[in-house]
This record gives structure tokens, sequence and C-alpha cells, in this order.
């Protein structure tokens, strides 16, 4: 049986668990849909967010990628997180989204052994539950510098930094979810950091969690829009 997945953030498991929604969900049960789109609305969205370069094109990714998803749940079996089984969804749907409009995004190259340097070095983040204001808005600041910075990275970097700093992903999840090997991933992870680096400096490393959020009105407009259209679809049993 295929190895399980596990990052930091489904280590924080809430009290049901993969499996049990989606036996929920298959069944039919609105509210198992809901609890899925917001549990991994934001790892979705910059899982898109890696491939493509607009905000609400990587939104309409997500929605597709959930829908897909919710169209064939019977094809879950568990082997990965199901958040990594939806973020490989969204991101070959946002590399569809890339070829339909003639942009080549190279994914699966072979890792430029070259560019391989020592063995990667962990993030280091910042507690910032004790910084003063001044210190709030200079990190606020740094973050948006960062951002820019990160989407400037070429698709091939900027989706494997998002994966393993952004949403702290391991090596093993992001390769499953980039359909790449694990040798891949760690290149590339580090060549993007080593550009970030020459553009911005190593200490804005420690600000990469806060990019790209996905919350609010943004969050809510994809839950209601799959919810609708499941709805069309017959696959939320009526109440």
């Amino acid at each position: 049986m295929p190895a399980t997945f596990e990052s930091q953030s489904s280590r924080r498991s809430t009290a049901e668990s993969d499996l049990d929604l989606t036996l929920r969900a298959r069944g039919g049960d609105a509210a198992a849909f809901e609890l899925i789109m917001r549990r991994h609305n934001r790892l979705l969205f910059r899982a898109a967010r890696g491939i493509v370069a607009d905000d609400a094109e990587a939104q309409d990714v997500v929605q597709d990628a959930y829908l897909r998803a919710f169209t064939s749940l019977d094809s879950y079996r568990g082997d990965a997180a199901l958040g990594t089984w939806l973020a490989r969804i969204a991101i070959n749907g946002a590399l569809n989204v890339q070829r339909r409009k003639g942009r080549t995004v190279p994914i699966d190259e072979t890792p430029e052994m070259n560019d391989e340097p020592a063995a990667e070095h962990a993030m280091s983040f910042v507690d910032t539950r004790n910084e003063s204001p001044d210190a709030a808005a200079e990190r606020g600041q740094l973050r948006a510098l960062l951002q820019a910075a990160i989407e400037r990275l070429p698709p091939i970097y900027r989706s494997v930094f998002i994966l393993r700093a952004v949403e702290e992903k391991s090596v093993e999840e992001t390769a499953f979810c980039l359909g790449v090997s694990a040798d891949v991933v760690k290149t590339r992870y580090l060549r993007a950091r080593a550009l970030l680096r020459d553009a911005l400096g190593a200490q804005l490393e420690a600000h990469a969690h806060d990019v790209f959020a996905f919350a609010g009105e943004r969050c809510d407009a994809v839950v209601n829009h799959v919810i609708a259209a499941l709805h069309a679809q017959g696959l939320i049993r009526p109440r």
C-alpha cells in the first residue's frame, strides 16, 4: 500500500477524519462538503496560485477542482491526506488552464542538478503573539514584499516554494501534488529560496506562511458556488 503523507497541518487534525468526512459527503451531506472546503480552501488556492498568475483565475481553479473531486469521491482511498489529494487535482486543473492559453509550465522536468547545493534547511518562523504595533506594521510590509517576489518566480519554482514554505508541506506531499520526484522538489525549493534571497534577503523567509491569504468573502464565495453546483447536480441530499 502506498505510504500515507502527513504534514504539520494534517497532524493538527480536527475531531473528524478525512475518511469520515468523505463518507458523509458521498452520502450527500451538505455540511460535510462545506467542512471539507473550509478546511482546505487556503491550501487549494495557494496550490493553484503557484501555477497561475492571477487571484481570480486561481479561485476559478479551486471551484472547478472541488467539483471534479466531489463528483469522483469514490476514487479517494485515503492513501494521501484529503487536502493533498485535493491540491493535486487543483494543480492539474491550473496546469490545464495554462495549456489552454498556450502557456507552458514545465512542472515535470528533471531536476537542475548543477543548481543543487547541500542539504535543505528548515524554515525559521517568528513568534508574533506579543509583537508591537510597529513590529506588526513592519511585518506586513515585509510580507507584501515577499509575496511580490514570490509572484515573480517562474511557476516551476513558485509552485514548489508555496507548497513547501507557505503551506509547510513535506517533500513527499509536494512531490505527490506536483507529480514529480522528491529530488526535483528538493532542488527546486533550494533554487527558489536562492532566488528570493537574491531579491530580498534571507530574513524575509520568516514571513512566508502569511502570504497568499484566502479567507472571508473569497472563501465564502467558493463554498457557496460549489454547494449550489452540487445541489444542481443532485449530489446533495434534500434536508
